[in-house]
């Protein structure tokens, strides 16, 4: 195993735990994207190769962009992984928790192997998980599989967020990934609603009430 368990952050603990039950296959699963204006929900599921976890997994938000996306790299090539979305679509008809919960469903349905546990970050089983789940509260901090989904997924969205922003530039989406930044809120009023943003959400709802009035 190339993890080093002295160092700070997640460990493996949890899926060993795990293994000790009987569960042979344990995925760690993460979303990120339930605070921002515009763009989906993303959610992705982990399955560690125990012989081969990369050095340095931590939550997301604790790492670089650089190290994030050199950790995203050697988790395709050396573990399970996969990664799935809600529409902004979704998301307004569902409400953002559902809709979180619905992409952490796809993910964990796209792996390759069906795990026997996973482990979600948060303190919610989504409804539609059709597998036994432990859910782990700030797992992407004590959880290399949560932390590795973390990587993941954030990876993911920010790229989507960043080629959104090619295509509507001004809000600031290659930086804020669509969170409601200054910049971000000023464009709404300046520039108005695009297709990619959450009407149900009420900055978006107001800017479009202006409008309506």
């Amino acid at each position: 195993m190339c993890f080093d368990t002295s160092m700070d952050g997640p460990d493996y603990s949890f899926e060993i735990r795990a293994h000790e039950s009987g569960a042979a296959l344990v995925a760690g699963v993460d979303e990120v994207g339930r605070g921002p204006l515009a763009g989906p929900v993303t959610a992705a599921a982990v399955i560690l190769d125990p012989t081969c976890i990369p050095k340095g997994l931590n939550d997301s938000k604790r790492l670089p962009a650089k190290r994030r996306n050199e950790l995203n790299t050697q988790l395709i090539d050396c573990a399970d992984v996969s990664i799935a979305h809600a529409s902004v679509e979704e998301i307004d008809e569902l409400n953002i928790l559902r809709a979180s919960h619905l992409a952490m469903e796809r993910a964990i349905a796209g792996l390759r192997q069906t795990p026997d546990l996973a482990l979600i970050d948060g303190n919610m089983i989504p409804k539609g998980l059709a597998i036994r789940a432990q859910t782990i509260i700030k797992g992407d901090a004590i959880s290399v599989s949560i932390a590795a989904a973390s990587i993941v997924a954030k990876t993911c969205r920010d790229q989507i967020m960043w080629d959104l922003a090619q295509q509507y530039p001004g809000y600031g989406w290659e930086t804020n990934a669509g969170y409601p930044s200054k910049r971000h809120r000023e464009a709404l009023q300046n520039l108005g609603v695009t297709p990619h943003h959450r009407r149900s959400f009420k900055p978006v709802h107001n800017i479009l009430y202006q409008e309506n009035n």
